[in-house]
């Protein structure tokens, strides 16, 4: 079977329990992300801008004002970025569901998709999304942000949603491949700023490839999905959306372990912040290269070391609160974010991007030091979280923005999905917030 093939023929008998299930955590979750990051200034923005620049009327994720399917995609992608809570997939250093779930949102409420057919095109979605990543990867040598390689997913799901015949879909790939953002991520991680992981951007472009493909554009056929048969091999046999890992907290994803480090750590010892001298921490290049210590805003906070594991050493959590408002003045948490050592070591670099590893030292006014184990991340592939706890994470996240009843009724629309049209999940998710 030709990826293309794949694209279109998967059914949601054809999946395993246990995928069927991951796909329905995967977007809860999603869910629950974008609801935390509605407040930021980047969401807030980047609606408003869907909303003028792309006219349609479509309704906007939590939002009163409509915009085309491709805008729609653009505003609920970023707006699931702006919170750095989202699922991501270590081989592809990056994300599949925040580019590709907010593209299949747009265009299966625009063409009144039934719920199984949008659950196994949100399943199929990360099955192909995981391995165009790899393959962007091994043909590419910069390291370019999810929305680049997401953009081909993107597309992928619209052109089923849509019903596309294989050969449109070969031209709807091509053209979100070459149209894509190949936007560079270590500049973002140098200086984090609203741009993100490209997301929207990729969402948007994929968006537009199945329209445009519909209408008769034409595009290249896809490098990632035609000239890399090594990466579709076990297509279908091996269901990459197991690999997913999730996040417990709202940061980059190479900080999850530092911030585990320290909390660990902290409860261990029972330990306050003013017994702590100073941080130290060991890890691969990237995560030393998430420096900013004192972070002016939202984007810098997320996308650092140190200061979610200062955060984590005062308040002995992450939640969405510790990276925004006035805890980015705080002084205990500057004062640890800005004295924390980091350190690039040989083990952590051998082991990235299958692994995202760091250690923990915490350095007491005492003069002791306490060293910590080598972690990875909570909430890895090989530790997922149990039902209970993304469940939790989602109405941590969704409750304060939606209420818990409305948090409540998306749940249990995403849980009977399979076997109902979107007409419930669509109410609660493009209605605006009272």
């Amino acid at each position: 079977m030709t990826p293309v093939d794949f694209i279109h023929s998967l059914t949601w008998r054809d999946l395993p329990t246990a995928v069927q299930t991951r796909t329905k955590h995967c977007l809860l979750d999603l869910i629950g992300v974008a609801c935390g990051g509605l407040a930021t200034d980047l969401s807030q923005i980047i609606r408003g801008h869907a909303s003028d620049m792309f006219g349609g009327t479509a309704p906007q994720l939590f939002d009163a004002r409509t915009a085309s399917p491709a805008g729609v995609a653009l505003a609920a992608g970023m707006t699931i970025d702006a919170l750095d809570g989202h699922d991501g997939y270590n081989p592809a250093k990056g994300h599949i569901g925040c580019v590709m779930v907010p593209a299949a949102l747009a265009v299966a409420q625009k063409s009144g998709s039934s719920g199984e057919n949008l659950l196994s095109t949100i399943a199929m979605g990360y099955e192909f999304g995981s391995r165009v990543a790899v393959a962007q990867h091994e043909t590419v040598a910069d390291y370019h942000t999810s929305g680049s390689w997401g953009a081909v997913a993107a597309a992928a799901a619209c052109a089923r949603l849509m019903a596309l015949d294989t050969g449109t879909t070969r031209h709807a790939l091509g053209i979100a491949e070459y149209h894509g953002p190949r936007s560079q991520m270590m500049r973002c991680i140098d200086h984090p700023t609203m741009l993100k992981d490209g997301s929207g951007w990729g969402a948007m472009a994929g968006v537009s490839a199945a329209s445009l493909a519909a209408k008769g554009f034409t595009g290249a056929p896809a490098i990632t999905v035609e000239e890399t048969p090594d990466a579709w091999q076990t297509l279908g046999t091996h269901w990459l959306i197991l690999d997913q890992y999730f996040k417990p907290y709202p940061v980059c994803r190479w900080a999850q372990a530092p911030v585990e480090g320290a909390l660990t750590l902290r409860a261990q010892h029972d330990l306050v912040s003013a017994d702590v001298d100073h941080i130290e921490v060991e890890t691969f290049h990237e995560a030393v290269r998430l420096a900013t210590a004192r972070p002016r805003n939202t984007e810098e906070a997320q996308y650092s070391t140190s200061f979610p594991s200062a955060v984590a050493m005062v308040r002995g959590e992450v939640t969405p609160q510790d990276v925004d408002g006035a805890i980015l003045q705080d002084p205990e948490v500057l004062r640890l974010s800005t004295s924390l050592q980091m350190r690039e070591t040989d083990w952590a670099n051998a082991n990235f991007p299958a692994e995202r590893q760091a250690r923990v030292t915490l350095v007491l006014r005492s003069g002791d030091r306490l060293t910590g184990d080598i972690l990875n991340p909570k909430w890895d592939p090989s530790v997922p979280p149990s039902d209970t706890e993304l469940r939790a994470k989602f109405h941590d996240l969704a409750d304060p923005v939606l209420g818990h009843g409305r948090a409540s009724r998306i749940e249990e629309a995403i849980d009977k999905l399979h076997r109902t049209d979107m007409t419930e999940l669509a109410d609660q998710l493009f209605a605006p917030i009272n």
